[in-house]
């Protein structure tokens, strides 16, 4: 054996899983913290509405019907319209620890803006926004159309200026 070999055989594995056990740990109380912001009654439920807003400030990124399998792995047998945290915790975790969700890179969110722009102004108008996102693939919901036209659209042009909106919209991974 070379110099030290011993004193670190074996020890990779249990290093590898402590490692492992403070990010979850971590994990858990960010996911505690982003919950109880909505448990308004503090007896660790919250309404499911919430939940993909729970889990968007929680850096992911799921499609609607990603959001409606995650709700359905969550939900009690018999739907009461609110989610338990220890049903949420594990399956949480599970997303975050297999980096599941994850946000669509800048450089696609950019070429898929310049693709609807097809004058290549570098902007588009709120009624082709509003087309585009409510007519074409899958469909904004009004809600999530009244949140996006909030963030998105400048009030004085009523256009959108995208690659000022994806640098707004672009979560940092770091």
């Amino acid at each position: 054996m070379g110099f030290g070999e011993e004193d670190y055989r074996g020890k990779v594995p249990f290093f590898s899983h402590h490692i492992k056990a403070i990010a979850v740990a971590e994990f858990h109380k960010k996911i505690k913290e982003a919950f109880e912001v909505f448990d308004h009654e503090s007896n660790n439920t919250v309404d499911v509405r919430e939940i993909g807003t729970i889990i968007r400030s929680l850096g992911c990124c799921p499609n609607e019907g990603e959001l409606h399998d995650f709700i359905a792995e969550i939900e009690e047998e018999e739907p009461t319209g609110y989610i338990r945290f220890e049903k949420f915790l594990p399956v949480m975790t599970n997303v975050l620890t297999e980096r599941r969700y994850r946000p669509i890179p800048e450089d696609i969110l950019l070429r898929a803006f310049e693709v609807l722009d097809t004058a290549k102004r570098g902007f588009l108008s709120k009624e082709e926004l509003i087309k585009y996102m409510t007519e074409e693939g899958e469909p904004f919901s009004q809600e999530e159309m009244e949140e996006m036209l909030s963030a998105a659209i400048d009030p004085e042009s009523n256009t959108i200026h995208y690659k000022d909106y994806i640098t707004m919209m672009v979560i940092d991974e770091n």
